[in-house]
């Protein structure tokens, strides 16, 4: 089987970020949310991204043009993955959502169609619990931003066969992705890490270690991340950083207890970039 349509569900950051990279590969994409108003504010980004691209010459204006030809928008996600060769599910990470995407996908998706999750934390063996395929269900997990991230991490369940792996790694080298393969256990790879990083920063930032700015600068040029990390957590969102955090104390201990700091900034509705105001302040 080759990949040619592709469904993507959820029109936030990531989702957004995925129907463009997967659009840009030439596969026809759907993108799907239950707000038009969600959709048409991921439409406006995924432009704005291309024009960027064209003017820093990292894409053609043939390229943006076919990019946007090959993406389309739906509120219904039963027709959008009536035709789907591959969905890929970005909604929040919230178990019961996530069900009932993978529920609705199964029974709706043609029989061919692997489903795979975005999610960085929740198991893709559960996931698959959901449907009628769970040989055909792995996480493909993005980074953020999903246009300039080269990684995809493919995560595989315990009924996961060889096949899902190879279209999932296909599709992802037609994003223009490097992928690693990874046997499922709580955080995966890169998950475990990046928390433990983003929370101590956290840690660093109540104790006064230094200022949010210089702690970000001194990983950017120090450790040589492209990102620091407390730019990082506005931009993933505080409130998904936190989730995070707990689902990984709860699954591996007290190392990952999430900082203080972070609790009372999600408390406080500073959840970062999309609410204006997290660590940063953001016009």
């Amino acid at each position: 089987m080759t990949i040619e349509n592709v469904t993507v569900a959820g029109a936030g950051v990531m989702g957004r970020g995925i129907a463009y990279v997967s659009a840009l590969a030439g596969f026809r994409t759907v993108l799907v949310d239950i707000s038009e108003e969600q959709l048409q504010n991921a439409l406006y980004h995924v432009r704005k991204t291309a024009e960027k691209g064209v003017k820093k010459e990292k894409i053609t204006e043939d390229e943006a043009d076919n990019l946007l030809n090959n993406l389309t928008t739906t509120t219904t996600l039963e027709l959008a993955v009536e035709s789907c060769d591959l969905l890929i599910e970005a909604v929040p990470e919230k178990r019961e959502l996530k069900k009932t995407i993978m529920e609705t996908a199964d029974a709706h998706a043609p029989s061919h169609a692997v489903l795979a999750s975005n999610t960085s934390t929740i198991s893709p063996t559960e996931l698959a619990s959901y449907t009628n395929r769970a040989f055909q269900v792995a996480v493909m997990h993005f980074f953020n931003p999903v246009h300039r991230m080269p990684l995809v991490e493919i995560v595989k369940g315990l009924e996961t066969v060889p096949e899902t792996v190879d279209l999932i790694q296909e599709a992802a080298t037609h994003m223009g992705k490097e992928s690693v393969e990874v046997t499922e256990f709580p955080g995966f790879v890169t998950s475990r890490i990046s928390a433990l990083v983003g929370n101590e920063a956290f840690h660093m930032l109540q104790e006064g270690v230094a200022s949010a700015n210089d702690i970000d600068k001194a990983v950017r040029l120090g450790l040589n991340y492209p990102m620091g990390p407390l730019e990082l957590a506005d931009l993933v969102g505080l409130d998904a950083r936190l989730n995070n955090l707990r689902y990984l104390h709860e699954k591996l201990g007290e190392k990952y207890r999430p900082a203080p700091l972070l609790e009372q900034l999600v408390k406080a509705g500073r959840l970062g970039k999309k609410s204006g105001y997290g660590v940063y302040q953001y016009e």
